[in-house]
């Protein structure tokens, strides 16, 4: 057997049944595979590379060995999640000039800077501890209720873009037409992919209550006829971007369509 996902136990339940199991890695296996993937390929291949001599094979572990390399995979984890959290502090307050030396010591007098000084905004780890945050800064700063806070704070003058196309450039196809054969490929993946993650997201939402009351919106429901579930949000959060480098370079609030079909 390939030594993949869940190998270790079927090769234990197979072993209570009686056979004599191997586990071969996976990349030794590939090499053995002739073209295309299936069941009745990868088999062909197993039983081509048992044969080989130079093909390594991996020994069965037992449920205390895999509970047990479980438990240091977890602390590794939890040593990278520490590392990252202590990394984007440390990046965080750099941007606004506070800087510490390296190591614990150092950690420890961020610590306390953010612990005493006003630009602690949140106490909490958890994710929605950070909405009521947001909505407070909504209602604060007129400005953002035209806009996304997101955005406001990454594009603080929206008017050196000449055109909606190029605010939202990062969701639009990528192209590679000649003469008169045009071809689009997937976005170009341009800018801020954390602006471009969250209004695919928010596009996805819409979607989802498309699908729930589709007489709300037809022009969802007209694209989802013809086109993928995928295409369409990439589409409509496009088409967001756009509204909103329109909204910000204008300096004017959103009006809502009346006839949402257009």
């Amino acid at each position: 057997m390939e030594a993949c996902a869940s190998a270790h136990y079927w090769a234990r339940e197979l072993k209570e049944l009686g056979h004599n199991v191997r586990l071969m890695p996976a990349k030794d296996v590939m090499a053995y595979v002739k073209r295309g993937k299936n069941d009745a390929i990868d088999a062909a291949a197993c039983c081509e590379a048992v044969g080989r001599p130079t093909v390594r094979t991996v020994p069965v572990k037992t449920t205390e060995q895999q509970a047990q390399l479980m438990q240091h995979r977890v602390r590794d984890l939890l040593i990278r999640q520490r590392t990252q959290a202590i990394n984007a502090l440390r990046s965080h307050l750099a941007e606004l000039g506070i800087v510490a030396a390296q190591g614990y010591e150092g950690l420890r007098v961020l610590l306390a800077i953010v612990a005493d000084a006003p630009i602690r905004a949140c106490p909490s780890t958890r994710v929605p501890a950070y909405l009521p945050l947001l909505r407070r800064s909504l209602r604060a700063k007129p400005r953002l209720g035209r806009s996304t806070s997101a955005i406001v704070a990454t594009v603080p003058d929206a008017t050196i873009f000449k055109r909606g196309r190029d605010f939202a450039v990062g969701i639009v196809s990528r192209e590679d037409s000649t003469g008169d054969k045009q071809r689009l490929g997937p976005i170009s993946k341009q800018g801020d992919r954390y602006l471009r993650r969250t209004l695919i997201v928010g596009a996805f939402a819409v979607l989802r209550r498309a699908r729930a009351h589709p007489e709300k919106y037809p022009w969802v429901t007209q694209l989802l006829v013809r086109k993928p579930a995928k295409v369409v949000a990439v589409a409509m959060a496009n088409k967001t971007a756009r509204i909103a480098g329109a909204v910000l370079t204008k300096k004017e609030s959103y009006r809502v369509q009346t006839n949402t079909a257009a």
